[in-house]
């Protein structure tokens, strides 16, 4: 496994594997690794003969009062693990190797899709990462990059993005990976105590109640919200922040509910932000 941690070193093993014809398939990621970023790799695997990881804590995407500095990493656990399941090239820069001439002051803008959801609570959030992640296409110049659709937002707004500004990447959405209890797997789990963690999984549990109702023949936007919140109800120590149904691609809210739409809920368990959704098909 190739390790990189400037960009040079990133050009000279992305020559290494162009010379022996791979394919590169990006997997795009802050670290502190679990089960649903290694499934990722796997399924870039799939698509492309070689599997290239970036890890990177992007300063951009974070608000002020946000969790930069206390966000979890582990660099040595990071790569025991991408090795074992078979990477192929670690990108791990400082941040003086991506933003070369400091913050950046031409920026992707993710136009009025990304006030929307958790765009709305997080203002410039989704310039940061529409940024950095235009960065690396430029860096690593793959023919394949892969996101998990737990971020649900960021893939519609990385498709998006692709298509508007010609990049030449398919992008690959890997499916929601979880715990045994539901909870959709996330870095920041860590940071929930033992009562939060027992809480938790009600976000699913809601979201798992409003997908049976629409396997049932409900159709009203507001019925299947309520679903939501009836379960988030239950537990004291869960905030819910939004809950909306919305079209997949343009993710406006619908009130008359096709197969395909996407229920996107964001909820606090104590301090810790969490989201989730479910596609209604």
């Amino acid at each position: 496994m190739i390790v990189a941690r400037c960009r040079a070193e990133l050009a000279e093993g992305l020559a290494s594997l162009g010379a022996a014809g791979r394919r590169v398939g990006l997997v795009p990621t802050m670290g502190f690794l679990h089960e649903g970023h290694l499934s990722l790799v796997d399924l870039a695997k799939e698509h492309a003969s070689a599997a290239a990881v970036s890890i990177f804590v992007n300063p951009t995407q974070f608000g002020p009062t946000e969790d930069l500095a206390s966000y979890p990493r582990d660099a040595d656990r990071d790569l025991a693990l991408l090795e074992k399941r078979g990477a192929d090239l670690v990108f791990m820069p400082p941040v003086s190797e991506v933003y070369v001439d400091g913050d950046p002051r031409i920026t992707v803008d993710p136009g009025p899709l990304g006030g929307r959801l958790c765009g709305a609570k997080r203002p410039g959030h989704f310039r940061g990462v529409l940024t950095v992640v235009a960065k690396l296409f430029g860096l690593f110049q793959p023919d394949v990059a892969v996101f998990g659709r737990k971020d649900f937002q960021q893939i519609a707004l990385i498709e998006r993005m692709v298509r508007e500004l010609d990049f030449r990447v398919r992008i690959v959405g890997g499916p929601i990976m979880r715990e045994q209890d539901g909870l959709a797997m996330s870095s920041r789990n860590t940071y929930l105590s033992a009562q939060e963690r027992k809480a938790a999984p009600a976000i699913q549990e809601g979201l798992a109640a409003a997908a049976a109702r629409f396997d049932f023949g409900e159709r009203r936007a507001w019925a299947l919200i309520e679903e939501v919140q009836r379960e988030m109800k239950e537990q004291s120590l869960l905030r819910l922040e939004y809950a909306e149904v919305v079209d997949r691609k343009t993710l406006e809210p619908v009130e008359s509910v096709p197969t395909g739409a996407v229920l996107a809920v964001a909820a606090f368990c104590g301090k810790t932000r969490l989201i989730d959704n479910v596609t209604l098909e």
